[in-house]
């Protein structure tokens, strides 16, 4: 049965692009297993649907900013030994996402903190939540630059109203003031309503020296580590040395 310019023109508008790539295949097929016409069409559709989720994640995937697409399934648990495989596992079927609760994942560099901390937030995505990846960095430098245009607001209620956000690297940059305060800000106002996962080389009672201003740290940290899994890595370090 061959397809109709009418037909073609039909799922071109209705933006059923699977479809359309898939139908000649898909007639052959069902005329060769003797297929109802309700077997055809949900095979049509099905197709489309699974379609449509792997473009919706794609799409996901690029606006949350990931480095790499890190997945927990190739993370090599075996080489860091200071890892709980089951705890991860169990984080990655999302509970704390439902419980807005935060993950601290705190060790020195190359253990694998960015890595797990990534491969929680892919995990977030594939199950339809909303997430973004943000080295601390570029994160203050982000609030600092929305305090010289005023646009401070739009930027927390952009980053507040994400389900998952994963700081990673705090504590390797020197913070101002000014951005310590809006940062403060942000958790604030994340607290008790979206997850935050943060990857950091400090160890809490380092805090202070970093952020600066005791008495706003403390406040920081009585929020931070509420609803908190707080991931000590002791282990090796798992990027090769290069040379």
């Amino acid at each position: 049965m061959k397809r109709s310019d009418e037909l073609d023109q039909l799922l071109k508008s209705l933006h059923l692009k699977r479809i359309l790539e898939i139908y000649d295949e898909q007639v052959g097929a069902a005329e060769k297993e003797d297929l109802s016409y309700s077997e055809f069409l949900t095979r049509l559709l099905r197709a489309q649907w699974h379609n449509r989720q792997e473009t919706a994640l794609a799409w996901r995937i690029r606006r949350a900013n990931l480095p790499e697409n890190w997945s927990l399934a190739t993370f090599p648990f075996a080489r860091q030994p200071g890892v709980s495989r089951k705890q991860i596992h169990t984080l990655a079927e999302l509970d704390f996402v439902a419980k807005a609760e935060n993950i601290v994942f705190i060790g020195p560099t190359s253990v694998g903190k960015t890595g797990l901390a990534t491969g929680l937030l892919l995990k977030a995505l594939e199950n339809g939540y909303r997430c973004q990846f943000i080295r601390a960095q570029d994160l203050f430098d982000e609030l600092y630059a929305s305090l010289a245009d005023r646009s401070s607001r739009k930027l927390l209620n952009r980053l507040v109203r994400l389900d998952l956000l994963l700081v990673d690297e705090l504590g390797y940059i020197n913070v101002k003031a000014e951005q310590a305060n809006i940062f403060f800000k942000l958790m604030e106002e994340r607290y008790h309503r979206h997850s935050t996962i943060i990857t950091t080389n400090l160890a809490y009672e380092e805090w202070r020296n970093f952020l600066g201003n005791p008495a706003m740290v403390d406040a920081l940290l009585s929020r931070v580590r509420h609803y908190c899994h707080t991931i000590q890595i002791n282990g090796p370090e798992l990027r090769e040395p290069q040379g």
